[in-house]
């Protein structure tokens, strides 16, 4: 499968215009909540204003359905038609033909046990926890957390566990830098506290 949307993404970004996100997911011909949600990490990671906030609410809603035992969902309206201008729609193009390739070429079932059915519930909750730092404010704030998704995506896909623990790390990097970022915030405003005078 890897294979073919490789080619079939690099026929895209040839001549490609500007794109929805709809249109992205049409592209792979498979409406599956690891598809989907691998669409939505790498759209949260763009420079696209509001984008991050549409996509965080899109994760939520693949996190409870997925919670509820269901692979897939409905594409949003309000998710579907974020559209891209035509230079991130290349580089979304070109970024999701290098993913599978590179899934291709490295990822295998190993470990299985982290990728157990049973374990479905605390992967529901992780995709959850990073739509909320994804929805944060926060700069580059959406960059790690994303790219957890876009892993645990490919280790659910590939039954790959090491993937699967490469992306529990990625996302534990990201709560980190969500935290210092918090710390950092409220030390100015107790600093701004002492110099200003109420």
């Amino acid at each position: 499968m890897s294979a073919r949307l490789v080619d079939v993404m690099r026929s895209a970004a040839a001549d490609a215009q500007r794109l929805r996100v709809a249109d992205l997911l049409h592209l792979h011909g498979d409406g599956s909540g690891a598809i989907l949600l691998i669409l939505m990490a790498l759209i949260s990671t763009l420079p696209v204003a509001g984008a991050g906030t549409v996509v965080s609410l899109g994760i939520l809603a693949l996190a409870w359905a997925w919670l509820r035992g269901r692979d897939s969902m409905e594409l949003p309206q309000a998710l579907g038609n974020l559209t891209l201008n035509e230079r991130w729609s290349q580089r979304s193009l070109h970024t999701l033909a290098w993913i599978y390739e590179r899934a291709d070429a490295w990822l295998r079932p190993r470990w299985r046990a982290i990728c157990h059915d049973r374990t479905r519930v605390w992967w529901g909750v992780w995709m959850a926890l990073m739509a909320a730092l994804i929805f944060l404010p926060l700069p580059l704030g959406n960059v790690l957390p994303g790219t957890s998704l876009i892993l645990m995506s490919l280790g659910w896909m590939f039954r790959d566990g090491l993937v699967l623990l490469l992306s529990t790390a990625t996302g534990a990097a990201g709560v980190g830098y969500a935290l210092s970022m918090g710390h950092l915030a409220i030390e100015a405003w107790r600093h701004l506290g002492t110099w200003w005078p109420w």
